[in-house]
């Protein structure tokens, strides 16, 4: 009997490790999201980018999609989905002009197989700039 209180008390050491090691990684998304944004400085958010323009994009799993413009990143909270976000994903992006705008879908592919996994509705995109030097 008191090697099976060990093996329970053990076992709900482990559990409750493991369960501390779940919640630390499911919010590093939003910490490495809020390292990138060091120094830079939030503008009035947007209701569109000029997609064409951007030199790269970046989502944070289950917390928003970054667009790196150079000297301004763009981060899109969507209104919708954002718990379906996913780094190893593919970012299917459909627009019937240049612009990327609040509301659009952004449909999320699996990497491997191609195959559809979710959509997001895009918020606005809030820009971040460094600011200049004696300001």
């Amino acid at each position: 009997m008191p090697a099976l209180i060990k093996v329970l008390a053990l076992s709900a050491m482990t559990l409750a490790v493991s369960g501390q090691a779940l919640a630390a990684d499911k919010d590093a998304p939003a910490a490495e999201l809020a390292k990138r944004l060091e120094g830079r400085v939030a503008g009035p958010p947007v209701d569109c980018i000029n997609l064409p323009q951007a030199q790269g994009t970046r989502v944070y799993d289950r917390t928003a999609i970054v667009y790196d413009f150079g000297t301004t990143i763009y981060v899109n909270y969507p209104r919708g989905g954002a718990s379906s976000l996913n780094s190893d994903d593919i970012l299917l992006t459909k627009t019937y002009t240049t612009q990327l705008c609040k509301m659009d879908i952004v449909r999320m592919l699996d990497r491997t197989g191609h195959f559809p996994k979710s959509f997001v509705s895009l918020g606005p995109f809030i820009p971040y700039k460094r600011p200049t030097a004696g300001k």
